[in-house]
């Protein structure tokens, strides 16, 4: 089914309404789609690189309105429906530690999820369920996809097809940088603030912790 998934997506890629199905998929995957829109963005850009910061802008708005979805699901549908959700996608196992997270660290845990392969959904729904302030959702969900969708944008758009080597070979380690920096960040405003460091009790989190 995944394949299936998988493919249907990459076949996207050369439809006449391309921007649409990119647009489309961003949103959906935001909140309950499997298939992260990465793959389809980055055959759009290779084979247009001069509309490439164009895709990075549609992922990323279309991203964080399909997160506002999720966030609706999390708050309004978590027992009807978020839950199924996470279910069928295998991140129900997920959900309390997310929750824990969340809940001690709010914008932090959305703003490092933008370079790590985290689920976005499983954070949207997460946050609407914990009810984290939405003001703090969609700033920190903005810059957290930005980071993702507009990087491939911008270096396809300076850089060309050439870039795609580049990419698929230092992404990850632009990602991990990214997060060292962040994350480092963070800890010295604790330690500046007097804030200190809080136990790592949410590794251990289950539901029954959550209320």
């Amino acid at each position: 089914m995944l394949t299936k998934l998988y493919q249907w997506t990459l076949a996207k890629a050369a439809h006449a309404h391309a921007e649409r199905w990119l647009f489309v998929v961003s949103f959906m995957e935001s909140s309950f789609f499997p298939i992260p829109p990465h793959p389809l963005l980055g055959l759009m850009c290779l084979a247009r690189p001069e509309r490439a910061l164009r895709f990075g802008i549609i992922c990323t708005l279309a991203s964080v309105l399909g997160g506002l979805l999720g966030y609706a699901i999390g708050y309004f549908l978590y027992e009807a429906l978020g839950q199924q959700i996470l279910d069928t996608l295998g991140l129900a196992a997920k959900f309390p530690v997310a929750a824990c997270y969340l809940r001690d660290y709010g914008a932090e845990i959305i703003l490092v999820k933008g370079a790590t392969p985290i689920p976005f959904k499983l954070i949207t729904i997460t946050a609407g369920f914990i009810g984290l302030s939405l003001f703090t959702f969609i700033w920190a969900s903005i810059l957290s996809r930005a980071f993702q969708f507009m990087l491939v944008g911008f270096l396809f758009w300076k850089f060309g097809r050439p870039i795609k080597a580049f990419i698929e070979k230092y992404l990850a380690l632009l990602s991990a940088a990214f997060i060292v920096l962040l994350v480092g960040g963070f800890l010295a405003a604790s330690m500046l603030s007097g804030g200190g460091t809080k136990d790592d009790k949410c590794s251990n989190a289950t539901m029954a912790t959550l209320h």
